[in-house]
């Protein structure tokens, strides 16, 4: 598989709580924002797990107009970056869903998703999981329970910096018994493929509303006033509320615009435990945190 390999640090797949401890945006990953649903685990009981299931279950990859099945296996083998994904997305005046296509920095492109809960998703990913990849709806598994078939298609193959991450997504409230079993066959699958998995259920308090307000200023942002580096310069003296820290620029209407900008590429750091706002903490991140700012 021409992906990174799994890697250290990524939390496993259990319940989370809102917590008030400090979460700085620089050093924060997307297990750390997201509330990741477990109780699927239970299910997995009810798989067929023999010693050859990895070679009877199966997942089918799309490559253009051609479909391609192999045993769980082999998904070493699967080159991901000639995928699309197995299920188209569609549109109509009465579906209940909402899809759509978002922007995202890491790749320079548009992707797709079927819901709200998708998009944020995908918009926490771009800032928060060192992002290289993001396959909407990589694969459809095949797997058997109970003497039956069964189908299911992940919502998100990420591959990022620590190695692939398949996700799905569902608000804790909306998963059924067949979803979870559906779950516990996705990370039985993952397991096997070295991949990590979770399913977003929500995200912690003020996650998803301080990431949508450090979206705005994602893109491409030139600094003809040297604007940043006066930032840069100010909090490196030590964390400042972030109304003080844009007054000390000579232009403090421009200087929230670059601090924005600067907060979404991890050269200054957020407490995302409460609501962004004048009053925000904001520190100097790290060097090892940085991402290349956009030209």
């Amino acid at each position: 598989m021409n992906s990174a390999s799994s890697g250290p640090g990524w939390a496993e797949s259990v319940s989370a709580s809102p917590s008030t401890a400090a979460a700085w945006s620089d050093a924060c990953r997307i297990e750390d924002l997201a509330l990741l649903h477990s109780e699927f685990a239970d299910y997995s009981q009810a798989l067929e797990l023999d010693e050859a299931w990895p070679v009877r279950w199966t997942t089918t990859w799309k490559f253009g107009q051609t479909s391609i099945t192999s045993p769980v296996s082999d998904l070493d083998k699967v080159d991901l970056r000639r995928s699309v994904p197995v299920r188209r997305f569609t549109w109509r005046m009465d579906q209940f869903h909402r899809p759509g296509l978002e922007y995202l920095m890491a790749t320079d492109r548009h992707h797709g998703f079927e819901s709200h809960e998708e998009e944020r998703l995908l918009l926490v990913a771009d800032f928060a999981a060192g992002l290289v990849e993001a396959l909407c709806q990589p694969f459809r598994l095949r797997f058997l329970s109970g003497g039956k078939t069964i189908r299911h298609i992940p919502d998100f193959l990420l591959v990022t910096e620590s190695g692939l991450f398949l996700i799905d997504v569902r608000p804790a409230d909306r998963i059924k018994p067949e979803d979870a079993l559906k779950f516990a066959a996705a990370a039985e699958t993952a397991l096997v493929a070295g991949w990590q998995y979770g399913v977003v259920a929500g995200w912690r308090e003020y996650v998803w509303t301080n990431v949508d307000a450090l979206s705005a200023e994602r893109r491409p942002l030139p600094d003809v006033l040297g604007i940043q580096d006066e930032l840069r310069k100010v909090v490196a003296q030590g964390p400042l509320p972030f109304g003080e820290l844009v007054e000390h620029c000579r232009i403090p209407a421009i200087g929230r615009a670059h601090a924005i900008h600067l907060l979404w590429h991890r050269h200054l750091g957020l407490d995302l435990s409460g609501p962004f706002g004048d009053a925000s903490l904001v520190r100097l991140a790290p060097q090892q945190h940085h991402r290349e700012l956009p030209r």
